[in-house]
C-alpha cells in the first residue's frame, strides 16, 4: 500500500477588472479607484420607475439624496469602507425624481395584503403593482430601465409562504374560494367560468416578491422590490427601538446601488484572467408545489460568462425528483435540449461555441444526463461536469488566532478535492463570518479537466454576485442563487413558454 501525504495550498485571490482595464481583488477597491467596466450598456443617467405608496414615494426620493451624497462608514465597521456617493462610484447620474411614480394608496396595499385567504391576498396584491407597470410600458413613451419597487412592511410580512395574518386587522376576501376547492375545479371544471378564473390563481406561489418577477417576465421589466424599512429604518421606531436591525448606511448604499446598477444594464466589474472560450452552467431544480404528482419539478439552467453576464433557461416540467434518493435527474432528450439552448445563446454572444463548458450541480449527473448533454455541444467543445456540495462534517482547524484563509485547497486525488471559499481574508484583516469555515467539496464527475484549475475557476465564480458589494461569497454565482431562480420559474403557470432571459430579471 502506498500512502500519500495531504498537502493545503493556498490558490491566489482572483482579482477582478474594472475600468480602464485595472484589476484588483476587492470590488469595492476598484469601484472607488478605477470605476465599473467601460461597456457599451453602460448608463449614464438612471431611468427609474417607482412603484408605491406616496410614503413610499417620500421615503425614496430622501433616499436617492442620501446615496447622491458620501455615507461614512459605521462606527462599529472596522473593515467597511464609506459610500462617495452613487454617481462618485459609478459614473452614471441617478436623478432624485424618477422617470416616473405610479402611486398607490397605501390603505389600499394594506387592505389587499390582509385578506385572510392567502392566495387571493397575495395575487391581489401582485396584481395593484403589476397592472400600473403594465399600463405605464403599454402606453407610455419615456423608458425605464428599472422598476424600484417599494413595498410597506406589511407586504413583506404578510407576503409570504406561511405568512398569516393576525384576527383583528384580518380582511374578508372577496371571491369564496380556497386551496381544496381550487384543486378540485382543476379535473372538474365548473359550469361557471369565473369560478375557473379565480380557482387558477392558486396554482401561483405564496410569495409577493417571486410572484410579481414572475408576473412582468413576459414584459421583460426588470424589478427591484424594497421594504421601505431599508430605505429609511431611522423612522420606523418602537419603544426607543428600530423594528429592523441593518448594516449600517453605507454598506446598504454599497449593496443596493451596485444590483441597481447592475440591473439598469451597467456592469459594475468582471472576472479577470480568465481563460477565453470558457462558459459555465448551473443546473436548477424546484418541486412543483401546485401538482398532484410529488415528483414533478422544473428543470432549469444558469449560463454565466467573465463578465459575470447570466441568462436563465427554463427546462420542462416532469417527474425528475425521487423521494428515495432526494435527487433531482432528467431523461437524455431532456439534458440534450438544455446544452443545446446553452450553445446557441453562446454562440449569439461570441460567433462561435465555447471551447470549454462546465456544468455544476450539488447532486452528480447519471448516464443518461451525461450522455444528453454531450450530444448537445459540438464535438470541439470539452465538456465537464461537476459536483459542488457544501461539506458539513469536515473541519480544518488553524493553528494561530485567525481561521484557516479563503482559498486553501485539499487535493484528496486527481478528481476530487476541498476548497475554502470562506475564510480569513487579509485585504479585509478578518473573516466574515461567525463559525468555523467549511470547506465545499468539489469533485470532478465526468469528462476531463485539472481539478487546481476547476478550484480557481469557482472561487472566481464567487466574486461575481452583483446582488451585493461583498469580498465574495461563499458559493459559486452558478448555484449562489439556484433557489431563487427556481422558485421564480414555477411561481406562475404562465412562466413555463418564456425564452431564455437575462439573470438580472431574477435576482
Amino acid at each position: 500500500m502506498i500512502e500519500r501525504s495531504l498537502k493545503l495550498e493556498l490558490i491566489d485571490e482572483p482579482e477582478l477588472s474594472f475600468g480602464f482595464d485595472q484589476k484588483t481583488a476587492f470590488a469595492k477597491d476598484g469601484l472607488l479607484w478605477f470605476g465599473p467596466v467601460e461597456d457599451v450598456q453602460r448608463p449614464s443617467v438612471m431611468r427609474v420607475g417607482f412603484v408605491g405608496s406616496p410614503k413610499g414615494l417620500v421615503l425614496y426620493q430622501k433616499w436617492v439624496e442620501q446615496i447622491n451624497l458620501p455615507i461614512p462608514a459605521g462606527k462599529d465597521a472596522t473593515h467597511h469602507l464609506p459610500f462617495p456617493g452613487f454617481e462618485a462610484v459609478f459614473a452614471t447620474h441617478w436623478p432624485v425624481k424618477p422617470t416616473c411614480a405610479l402611486k398607490l394608496p397605501e390603505k389600499k396595499i394594506l387592505d389587499t395584503i390582509r385578506i385572510r385567504d392567502r392566495h387571493q391576498a397575495i395575487y391581489n396584491t401582485v396584481t395593484l403593482f403589476e397592472q400600473e407597470i403594465r399600463r405605464y410600458m403599454n402606453e407610455e413613451d419615456s423608458a425605464v430601465d428599472l422598476w424600484f419597487v417599494v413595498v410597506p412592511e406589511e407586504v413583506f410580512k404578510y407576503g409570504r409562504p406561511q405568512s398569516k395574518v393576525p384576527g383583528s386587522i384580518a380582511e374578508d376576501a372577496p371571491a369564496q374560494m380556497n386551496a381544496r376547492l381550487a384543486r378540485k375545479l382543476v379535473s372538474e371544471p365548473s359550469l361557471f367560468e369565473e369560478d375557473n378564473e379565480i380557482a387558477e390563481l392558486y396554482n401561483y406561489e405564496l410569495s409577493f416578491h417571486n410572484q410579481l418577477k414572475a408576473r412582468l417576465l413576459d414584459i421583460k421589466a426588470v424589478v427591484q422590490v424594497v421594504r421601505e424599512t431599508t430605505l429609511a429604518p431611522e423612522q420606523f421606531v418602537v419603544n426607543g427601538y428600530e423594528t429592523r436591525q441593518l448594516q449600517d448606511k453605507a454598506s446598504v448604499a454599497w449593496n443596493l446601488c451596485t444590483t441597481a446598477y447592475f440591473k439598469a444594464s451597467g456592469r459594475p466589474w468582471r472576472l479577470a484572467n480568465v481563460r477565453p472560450g470558457v462558459c459555465y452552467v448551473g443546473l436548477v431544480f424546484k418541486l412543483d408545489e401546485t401538482s398532484r404528482d410529488t415528483r414533478n419539478a422544473c428543470c432549469g439552467a444558469q449560463m454565466f460568462l467573465d463578465s459575470g453576464d447570466g441568462v436563465v433557461f427554463r427546462g420542462a416540467v416532469g417527474p425528475w425528483y425521487s423521494s428515495e434518493t432526494r435527487e433531482f435527474h432528467i431523461p437524455k432528450d431532456k439534458a440534450q435540449q438544455i446544452a443545446e439552448k446553452v450553445v446557441e445563446a453562446y454562440i449569439r454572444e461570441h460567433g462561435f461555441p465555447p471551447i470549454e463548458l462546465f456544468i455544476h450541480g450539488t447532486t452528480k449527473l447519471n448516464s443518461d444526463e451525461w450522455s444528453g448533454f454531450c450530444d448537445g455541444v459540438p464535438e470541439e467543445t470539452n465538456i465537464v461536469s461537476i459536483q459542488i456540495r457544501s461539506e458539513q462534517h469536515f473541519k480544518v482547524y488553524s493553528s494561530n488566532n485567525h481561521p484557516l484563509a479563503r482559498g486553501l485547497c485539499l487535493q484528496l486525488h486527481p478528481r476530487k478535492g476541498y476548497l475554502w471559499t470562506k475564510g480569513f481574508v487579509p485585504r479585509l484583516q478578518t473573516y466574515p463570518g461567525r463559525e468555523v469555515p467549511k470547506p465545499l467539496s468539489i469533485e470532478v464527475c465526468h469528462g476531463e479537466a485539472n481539478l487546481k484549475q476547476v478550484m480557481t475557476d469557482i472561487l472566481g465564480l464567487t466574486k461575481v454576485n452583483f446582488n451585493r458589494c461583498d469580498f465574495a461569497d461563499g458559493t459559486p454565482v452558478t448555484l449562489r442563487f439556484a433557489d431563487r431562480v427556481g422558485e421564480i420559474l414555477t411561481a406562475t403557470p404562465m412562466a413555463h413558454d418564456l425564452p431564455p432571459l437575462p439573470f438580472k430579471h431574477y435576482i
